[in-house]
C-alpha cells in the first residue's frame, strides 16, 4: 500500500472500472496519449470539485452508506491505466484509487471528471454488494443443476464457477451502464461536460459481445452517456 498516496494531499507528497489505452498497429498495442495528460495538479483541482458533488448525491439517494469518499493515487508505474472503486472494510468508507497512468492519460478535466464520476457512481448504485450477490446465485444455480445430473464434485465446483462467472459478467455490464449514466450526472453537476468526458471511451479496446466481458461495448456507453446528458445536464 506504499505507493497509495491520498490524491489531495499528492502534491505534497509527490514532485507530481485494467484496461489501457491502445492502438493497433503492427505486432501488437501500445499506450499513445492523444495529447498532453493531466498533470496531479489538475487532477486535484477536478477533484476537489467532484467530490462534493458526489458526497451530497450519496446521502440523498443512498442515506445508510458512508458517503465520505477518499481518493488515492497509485503511482506505481506496473498498475497501469486504471481507476477503481472499492470499500474500507473497517468503517465501510468509500474508496475511489486513480493510478498515476490513468491521471497521466486522460485528455482533459472533462475525461478525467467522467472516470471520477462513474467510480463514485459505483458506491452510490451499492454495485459491490449487488455483484457479490449476482456471483453467489450464479453460483448456486449452476452448482445446483450439476448436482442434480449426477455431476462429480469437481464437476459441480466447476460448473458453480461458471454460474459465478456469467453472472458476474451479466451484472457487470448493466452496472457499468448505470454507472455511466449516474457518473453523467454527476459530471455535470460539478461543472464539467459528461460528453467530452465520455470520449475517453474510444481510446479503450471495445469489449463488443465477448463472452463473459464485464464491460459493454463502448457504442453503448457513449450513446447511455448522451441519453443521459441529454436529459439532466
Amino acid at each position: 500500500m506504499r505507493a497509495l498516496i491520498p490524491l489531495l494531499s499528492a502534491l505534497a507528497l509527490s514532485a507530481c472500472v485494467t484496461t489501457t489505452p491502445t492502438v493497433n498497429g503492427g505486432g501488437g498495442s501500445v499506450a499513445v496519449p492523444e495529447s498532453v495528460p493531466v498533470s496531479v495538479a489538475r487532477a486535484v483541482e477536478v477533484t476537489r470539485r467532484m467530490e462534493p458533488v458526489a458526497e451530497q448525491m450519496c446521502r440523498t439517494q443512498a442515506p445508510l452508506l458512508n458517503c465520505d469518499f477518499e481518493f488515492l493515487v497509485n503511482r506505481d508505474p506496473r498498475a497501469g491505466v486504471n481507476a477503481f472503486q472499492t470499500i474500507n472494510r473497517e468503517d465501510g468508507r468509500p474508496i475511489i484509487i486513480l493510478t498515476l497512468g490513468m491521471i497521466r492519460t486522460v485528455r482533459n478535466d472533462d475525461e478525467l471528471a467522467f472516470v471520477i464520476g462513474h467510480e463514485t457512481a459505483h458506491h452510490i448504485a451499492e454495485h459491490i454488494g449487488q455483484q457479490q450477490a449476482a456471483a453467489r446465485a450464479g453460483a448456486e444455480v449452476f452448482g445446483t443443476t450439476a448436482q442434480r445430473r449426477g455431476a462429480s464434485r469437481p464437476e459441480i465446483i466447476a460448473a458453480a464457477q461458471r454460474g459465478a462467472m456469467l453472472s458476474t459478467s451479466e451484472f457487470s455490464q448493466r452496472a457499468e451502464l448505470e454507472a455511466d449514466s449516474l457518473g453523467t450526472i454527476l459530471t455535470c453537476r460539478a461543472g464539467f461536460d459528461p460528453v467530452v468526458g465520455a470520449r475517453f471511451f474510444s481510446q479503450l479496446p471495445d469489449p463488443g459481445a465477448r463472452v463473459f466481458a464485464t464491460h459493454p461495448p463502448n457504442a453503448a456507453r457513449i450513446r447511455t452517456v448522451s441519453e443521459a446528458a441529454a436529459r439532466w445536464c
